[in-house]
């Protein structure tokens, strides 16, 4: 199982990270053991002081395919759920200036947390509202109508440089309003008006 994540989906996010809007998605991954263990805490961890929340609709790859073409791309995910990437934004921003890969900053143990997977079918995927809590404030809000490349065009982008397999993940993107956490934040996350993540963060 491979994740793939979008970087820069929503405009907002791009501009307040002072990055350009991207012509074509912009793709980074990372490894399996990034997923956290159902029903942990996120332990912040040593390397980094400026752990960065990133809510996203997250899809599961339903059935392997190449080259796969837009207007089918529908057919390869049945599924999806809201994910946090965590990204230790202090290690990122130094790489990027030095030109070099985001991994460590995005890849690391327990920087991928995943909610539940649920029917697409039950929900507008072309105006899926979610959202984010911190200590019960919200700091997140976004809608899949803002995305700059949808779920179709990101699968058949990505398909023609990776073969995707059956359970594959692909984080879509965060909306504006990413920020930090600290030790004793609860961070809840929101499906429509389904809560579907409760985290605490050590």
């Amino acid at each position: 199982m491979k994740i793939i994540c979008i970087g820069r989906n929503y405009a907002e996010h791009a501009r307040e990270l002072g990055n350009e809007i991207p012509e074509n998605p912009v793709i980074f991954m990372k490894p399996d053991t990034a997923v956290l263990k159902k029903g942990s805490d996120f332990y912040i961890p040593e390397f980094s002081e400026d752990i960065h929340y990133e809510l996203e609709v997250v899809l599961k790859i339903s059935k392997g395919g190449k080259y796969i073409q837009e207007e089918k791309a529908g057919n390869y995910f049945e599924e999806i759920a809201l994910g946090i990437d965590f990204t230790a934004r202090d290690l990122q921003s130094k790489l990027k200036e030095k030109g070099l890969p985001w991994e460590l900053a995005k890849g690391f143990d327990g920087s991928a947390v995943i909610s539940d997977f649920y029917k697409k079918e039950d929900y507008d995927l072309k105006n899926l509202q979610f959202s984010l809590l911190k200590n019960k404030e919200e700091v997140q809000n976004g809608n899949t109508s803002l995305m700059l490349f949808s779920p179709e065009k990101i699968i058949a982008f990505v398909s023609k440089y990776f073969t995707l397999k059956t359970g594959d993940l692909i984080f879509t993107g965060t909306p504006k309003g990413v920020g930090k956490v600290a030790e004793n934040d609860i961070l809840e996350a929101y499906l429509e008006d389904k809560k579907v993540l409760d985290l605490r963060i050590q």
